[in-house]
């Protein structure tokens, strides 16, 4: 959130329209004239903003629209919208692994099937190396809770090897998040990371481990 007496709108250097500052992505500059991603909006110095979408940043870039924000020579490689990605990517594990230690996560397939059924789930997790029949059981099971697979958010942007980083367990494939702050805080994380890429769930091949099925969790 802005912090008191701060804009809650600012102009994108790209697009210029005027939005909240919780569409943006803020930048600074570094000592050596580098642009610096800002995601908390906390670093000191002139900040410039960029709507938060991955094309936004992209094209901020390619066009040398940093230089002209901030009035000054920026040097802003081609990584940058990675580095972007890798840091909201992050900022969505960690909160997840919070989650997890406020008790708000539920793993092993049976045991989210069966919070489905009963709990006060408000999202649910599945790896990107998924099994086709896995993951059709537990469409099925939202759709018996919900009529509609859609009611809530399914987060598919991680690989298999990332979930069992940020949850301290091994071959996790589906979780599931329930009711409470922190749990929200992942989801709104991740909903930051959808947005910034436009809705698209990273490419199989991308994946750190391939998955051919639903392998029992530890």
């Amino acid at each position: 959130m802005p912090r008191k007496n701060e804009p809650t709108e600012r102009t994108c250097i790209v697009s210029r329209e005027t939005l909240p500052v919780e569409a943006l992505i803020r930048f600074v500059l570094g000592p050596d004239g580098t642009v610096v991603p800002d995601l908390k909006r906390k670093l000191p110095g002139r900040g410039v903003w960029v709507e938060a979408s991955r094309k936004a940043v992209e094209t901020a870039t390619r066009k040398r629209l940093f230089g002209r924000g901030f009035g000054e020579e920026a040097k802003a490689g081609t990584d940058l919208p990675d580095q972007v990605d890798r840091l909201l990517m992050d900022a969505a594990l960690g909160t997840l692994g919070l989650a997890r230690k406020a008790g708000l996560i539920v793993l092993g397939f049976a045991k989210v099937e069966a919070a489905i059924r009963s709990d006060a789930v408000i999202g649910l997790i599945r790896a990107g190396e998924a099994g086709e029949d896995g993951t059709n059981k537990m469409t099925a099971a939202l759709r018996r809770r919900f009529g509609d697979e859609n009611a809530i958010p399914v987060v598919r942007f991680f690989s298999g090897a990332q979930l069992d980083l940020a949850l301290g367990r091994s071959n996790v494939v589906h979780a599931a998040v329930l009711a409470g702050r922190a749990g929200e805080i992942f989801l709104e994380r991740y909903h930051a990371l959808e947005r910034w890429r436009g809705g698209t769930a990273i490419p199989a091949a991308d994946n750190e481990r391939t998955r051919g099925g639903d392998a029992p969790q530890d």
